[in-house]
């Protein structure tokens, strides 16, 4: 009988021994730059049929090389479903304990080598130590979380009593499942979209996101060590473009599991919808994509504690988060003070490498810094500029926290989602006023709000229109077990993970009626 489920806890760097652990892994990392990466086909690691490699490079100094990594093709792609399609005859039948057990193990060997992962995400996609490491804990948390979930679901569930039958209803998987995962929770997201398939009987083609190729293949080593059988876990990387394509329009694709960008995702979800010519089945889609995440401010709340939480959910990971606090709303009372307090907090945020643990570091690549530049230049026609707005340093893809006020509610910088730091803030006449901003986007996903009033709170709780609501906390770091994850509108289709339901999604019921 295993223990109830318990969250990881957080590194505390503060401790002596703790940094020392940190600093010891980042030096163990580096020296292995740059990593060579292959792919990972039917239980052997290979390289791609097309010859090609690419790179990966840390974003804090952009000339230096995580490592060189394979550049996937379609003969890859297809390689690498049949190799899951003739490992799932076999793992579809493995009893749940066995399946849970590997994740469990998964567990054990990824909490012996938390520093060595975090180090992994702090040089390849520029998180500081704490993102890093709160990274590596929720990936732990999915491991115990999912296991245990398996174990609830495994057997006959319970059914009306109809003598003289005896009847079942069991779960089964479904199939092949192609994981698409995206780059900013490159091990958290990528491990729990893969191992609820993995545990649910399913076998899995990963393509990992091509900013972060260097930890995904971490944990496809992390996963053959713990005694995955072969097949069951196939690892292509590359270009979407064409692995990922190719993939998701298979006729022997089952399902697509992916987080990402809204584009992408309605991409997906469309191609998947289209039946191919041998295609026996629907595919199922769970696509989780992106927000325009509000932040509500009522004129009764404790305006300290509400800047802390903007200013947290806005430039934390410099923003490169689906529940990043992008837009403030204030009421008209405390209009003026919360925006000198939130500017306050964000001048004391300092810029820097992620090795050297600055609180904000680069953003993830060149792409995302002309284009959070380009937001910035037509914000500064949309509101008013007043903190940030430059590249802060020219070693690494750094851009200033950001802030714009007195933005219109229907300004493209309050629309559309940058994915950096920039912050827009909106002013409401009152809190109803503010709940209608707040849901005036296509997005969905998360949102805050901060009043001491029990009545804005019970009114929000039923009209602010989002899949995580947080009351006084910031709205970003949702928690395995404790906060199922997932948006409405564009921001997907809600499958929150982490969450109690979430392994249904990879699964189907049978049932079964015996006459006696």
């Amino acid at each position: 009988m295993l223990p109830e489920f318990r969250n990881e806890p957080f590194t505390d760097f503060s401790i002596p021994e703790n940094r020392r652990k940190m600093e010891e892994a980042l030096k163990k990392v580096r020296a292995s730059f740059p990593d060579k990466g292959k792919l990972y086909i039917d239980g052997e690691w290979v390289d791609s049929t097309s010859g090609e490699t690419f790179v990966s490079i840390n974003p804090s100094k952009k000339d230096e090389v995580v490592g060189y990594y394979q550049k996937g093709n379609t003969e890859d792609a297809e390689k690498a479903l049949q190799a899951a399609l003739r490992a799932f005859e076999e793992w579809r039948f493995y009893p749940a304990e066995e399946r849970a057990a590997i994740l469990l193990r998964a567990a054990k060997r990824l909490r012996e080598r938390k520093y060595e992962f975090a180090a992994w995400m702090v040089y390849e996609v520029g998180k500081n130590w704490a993102e890093a490491d709160g990274d590596v804990a929720e990936a732990i948390d999915y491991l115990e979380f999912y296991s245990r979930e398996m174990l609830r679901l495994a057997g006959n569930q319970p059914l009306t009593p109809y003598p003289p039958e005896y009847n079942e209803y069991y779960y089964i998987p479904l199939g092949p499942v192609v994981v698409i995962p995206p780059w900013n929770f490159p091990l958290a997201i990528l491990l729990g979209m893969t191992t609820a398939a993995i545990v649910t009987g399913n076998t899995v083609v990963l393509k990992p996101a091509s900013d972060a190729p260097a930890i995904a293949t971490r944990f496809v080593e992390l996963m053959e060590e713990v005694g995955l059988p072969k097949g069951v876990l196939n690892f292509v990387t590359g270009p979407g473009s064409i692995a990922g394509n190719y993939l998701v329009t298979h006729p022997k694709t089952r399902m697509i599991a992916f987080t990402g960008s809204k584009d992408v995702g309605l991409k997906i979800n469309e191609l998947a919808a289209r039946t191919a010519p041998g295609q026996i089945w629907i595919k199922r889609v769970i696509a989780e994509m992106g927000g325009k995440d509000p932040i509500i401010v009522a004129e009764d709340a404790d305006l300290e504690e509400a800047a802390a939480g903007i200013v947290a959910s806005a430039f934390g990971y410099q923003g490169q988060k689906c529940s990043a606090g992008s837009r403030l709303i204030a009421v008209e009372p405390i209009y003026d003070k919360i925006i000198e307090l939130v500017i306050e907090k964000t001048k004391q945020l300092k810029i820097g490498p992620a090795d050297e643990n600055y609180p904000v570091g680069p953003v993830i690549n060149q792409a995302a810094e002309n284009k959070i530049m380009a937001y910035i230049e037509i914000g500064k026609n949309e509101g008013k500029l007043i903190l940030g707005g430059n590249k802060a340093r020219e070693d690494g893809f750094y851009i200033e926290p950001t802030v714009f006020i007195d933005v219109p509610e229907n300004a493209r910088i309050a629309q559309e989602e940058i994915f950096g730091p920039v912050l827009s803030v909106i002013k409401a006449k009152d809190f109803d006023d503010a709940i209608r901003i707040a849901n005036g986007t296509i997005y969905g996903l998360t949102g805050a709000v901060f009043t001491k009033d029990r009545k804005k709170i019970e009114k929000a709780k039923k009209l602010f229109h989002v899949g995580n609501l947080y009351i006084n906390r910031k709205c970003t770091g949702a928690l395995v077990g404790v906060h199922p994850f997932g948006g409405f509108n564009m921001s997907g289709t809600d499958s929150k993970a982490g969450g109690r339901d979430y392994l249904l999604l990879f699964m189907q019921g049978k049932t079964i009626s015996e006459r006696l």
